[in-house]
């Protein structure tokens, strides 16, 4: 999982120079693009070493097979459950961490108006690639912890589709703060994705009905910075009738 977080954020720190150098859609596109360069490079790779009778390795479109640590080392799904959610956790609680921050501040800045945080002398450059680097690591941390919870991974689960999710996590929970986007991956992976399963491919056209609802109804997502406010105001509510 360290390699993997580690490996991530060197690719996303060497992808990053390049691709902000485009912005906007341009961005995106680019993006998806190197996506599907990696998943095309693994559809051809092979690489397998033989490990006791077994072999174990990326098999071009069979994929990587045999990823048994967790398994072999008597782990309950229960515990595969709580390993999951400590990590989430602990990468949540460093993002919130790096919110408030004055490095989160800078970074807010950049995204509200990069004209004027350049004019302050802030690095736009240097301030986008780290940013991209976390996220990177991030989800080398997510994709070593999704491969070891299947045990099989393959090219085509990294496709578009993965992707417009993870576009899409954000849209809908918001970006003023960092619990939005963990509130919109539990609402579309515990409703539309498990709790409406029996309408099978719909559901893919209902997830899209509601990003576009999102847009128009709360373009700032379900936790914007309004909403924020709101909460701020009630705890502090609380907090003084206590």
């Amino acid at each position: 999982l360290c390699a993997g977080s580690v490996l991530g954020a060197v690719t996303a720190l060497l992808v990053g120079f390049p691709a902000l150098r485009v912005k906007g859609l341009m961005l995106v596109i680019a993006t998806l693009a190197f996506g599907e360069a990696v998943r095309l490079f693994f559809f051809n790779f092979d690489y397998q070493i033989a490990i006791g009778e077994v072999k174990v390795g990326p098999v071009g479109g069979e994929g990587f097979r045999q990823i048994r640590y967790f398994p072999e080392n008597g782990w309950t799904t229960f515990d595969v459950m709580l390993f999951i959610w400590a990590l989430v956790a602990l990468v949540m609680a460093l993002l919130w961490w790096f919110d408030r921050s004055r490095y989160g501040a800078v970074l807010r800045a950049v995204g509200e108006d990069e004209l004027a945080a350049q004019s302050v002398g802030l690095n736009l450059t240097t301030l986008k690639v780290s940013a991209m680097t976390i996220g990177g690591a991030i989800a080398g941390l997510g994709g070593g912890i999704y491969a070891h919870y299947t045990t099989h991974i393959e090219h085509a689960s990294f496709g578009i589709l993965l992707a417009t999710f993870a576009l899409a996590y954000p849209i809908l929970g918001g970006l003023s703060n960092v619990f939005g986007t963990l509130i919109a991956v539990v609402f579309v992976q515990a409703l539309l994705v498990e709790g409406l399963r029996f309408l099978g491919d719909w559901r893919n056209l209902l997830f899209g009905a509601l990003i576009v609802l999102a847009m128009n109804v709360r373009p700032g997502g379900l936790l914007d910075a309004r909403a924020m406010n709101s909460l701020k105001r009630l705890v502090g509510a609380g907090r003084g009738s206590s």
